[in-house]
């Protein structure tokens, strides 16, 4: 198994930083885009992606504008939407992807924000496969009940507060995540419950079109211990890609051998051998490994269950 550095050129010219991880032998499964979540560095994942190319999976890493390896010299000012990560930064995945092997089939790994941004790509069509990891977009309202108050006051008070003192959030310094620029902590702080709603008016039919476009199959996975991707934080995330057929499946970390999980457990070492491999079943061959809690079909299919949010 080979991990390579590359580079990745988004179409506005922004140059992105990340590995890939080469499968080993002849055997080659696919290709599977690892999207973080915010604030986390790719590094965070390269124990699953070297797992992936054991498994013969082309893997590819990165870390989106404005973080890690694809962070500036100065992220103050830079303009960096949550938005962009989507829009540019995964869409230039896809596109270094498309290019290495046009015909070969195309998997995601999206981790909380990083399995909601694909929605936002103009190439996100070309997705075969979708494996979700606590995905949601950070609406207030969708944390834990018992913990919801704590988080809005890290991150929807003293967040917004310390980035309009400083001009980005200094997350690394407070031992919370990594420094966030501006714009994306701005984001995350006001996310309104209709996600569109946080953009301008004119803007939001070309992004809920975007989201329409996807058909890839969607395996949506959540910690009962997750304090962010809650089920209802994962069905109004889910509901945008409104003609994919999603399943959604809970998981107690009980299920998987262990005490405790939360929302950034499953992708350490620990879970080689239980959800990392159970994963696999999805990312080659579309089989969940465990029943599913919701199945959503594409709209217009022959069954449809209906969102609740209650």
């Amino acid at each position: 198994m080979v991990m390579e550095p590359i580079s990745l050129l988004c179409r506005d010219g922004y140059e992105l930083l990340g590995h890939f991880w080469r499968p080993e032998g002849a055997v080659d499964a696919g290709t599977v885009i690892i999207n973080p979540a915010t604030g986390v560095l790719a590094r965070y994942y390269h124990r699953y992606a070297r797992f992936l190319a054991e498994q013969g999976f082309a893997v590819l890493t990165y870390d989106y504008r404005g973080i890690g390896l694809s962070r500036p010299g100065r992220i103050q000012g830079a303009g960096i939407r949550w938005r962009d990560w989507g829009e540019l930064d995964f869409d230039a995945a896809i596109a270094w992807a498309q290019r290495r092997r046009p015909d070969g089939m195309l998997a995601v790994v999206g981790h909380s924000i990083g399995g909601f941004l694909p929605g936002f790509a103009p190439g996100a069509a070309r997705i075969d496969r979708l494996l979700t990891v606590g995905a949601q977009y950070a609406y207030w309202r969708d944390y834990a009940a018992d913990r919801r108050l704590r988080l809005m006051l890290k991150w929807h008070v003293a967040m917004p507060v310390l980035t309009a003192l400083l001009g980005y959030f200094p997350g690394r310094r407070l031992g919370w995540l990594e420094d966030l620029p501006a714009g994306v902590a701005h984001e995350w702080s006001f996310r309104r419950e209709k996600m569109e709603v946080s953009y301008p008016q004119h803007e939001r039919p070309l992004i809920l079109d975007r989201f329409a476009a996807v058909r890839a199959q969607i395996l949506a996975v959540g910690m009962a211990d997750d304090e962010f991707g809650t089920p209802r934080a994962i069905l109004r995330g889910l509901s945008y890609y409104r003609n994919s057929e999603r399943q959604r499946v809970s998981l107690a970390p009980a299920d998987l051998g262990f005490a405790d999980v939360g929302h950034f457990g499953l992708f350490h070492a620990r879970h080689r051998d239980g959800f990392w491999r159970q994963s696999c079943a999805w990312l080659r061959d579309g089989l969940s490994p465990w029943p599913p809690d919701a199945v959503l079909l594409p709209e217009g299919g022959t069954w449809k269950q209906r969102i609740s949010y209650a």
